[in-house]
């Protein structure tokens, strides 16, 4: 009898805690919450480390995600949708810029407004952006001497 009682407890517990892990990776990834907002275009020369989902930060705030993204084939670039809160205005001169975390953290885009006093559309563009900047790249340029030029 106290065999039963126990297990049941146990496994009310191990269901309280997926229950609790459920309800917390959704608060993380935003399931459940309205897809409200709207969308802005943005073209990199490389995206690397960017991922649809990948956070979009304004000031270290996260204020939208990557919600599309494909490779143009006209211009060889990186085509990515991001998906903003409803009621952040941007000003049109905004520049995207792809950052990293840390040396070995993943990266986001950063919004960075600009002093226009217009404000982009939803389905507006990003002009302004800056591509990721690639550590081995950049190693490889310390080593090297920093030169790009082919050896002769």
């Amino acid at each position: 009898m106290a065999d039963n009682r126990i297990d049941a407890i146990l496994g009310a517990v191990v269901l309280a805690a997926a229950i609790a892990f459920v309800v917390y990776a959704g608060q993380v990834t935003g399931f459940g919450q309205g897809r409200g907002g709207y969308d802005l275009a943005v073209s990199f020369n490389s995206a690397e480390g960017v991922r649809v989902g990948t956070d979009v930060r304004l000031g270290g705030v996260r204020v939208g995600t990557v919600s599309a993204m494909e490779l143009n084939r006209e211009t060889f670039r990186a085509d990515l949708r991001l998906m903003l809160e409803p009621g952040l205005l941007l000003p049109e001169d905004t520049m995207a810029v792809i950052a990293a975390e840390g040396l070995l953290g993943g990266a986001y885009i950063e919004l960075r407004p600009g002093g226009s006093p217009h404000d982009l559309e939803p389905g507006g563009r990003i002009e302004q952006t800056q591509s990721a900047v690639s550590l081995v790249t950049l190693m490889l340029r310390a080593v090297t001497g920093g030169g790009e030029e082919a050896a002769p």
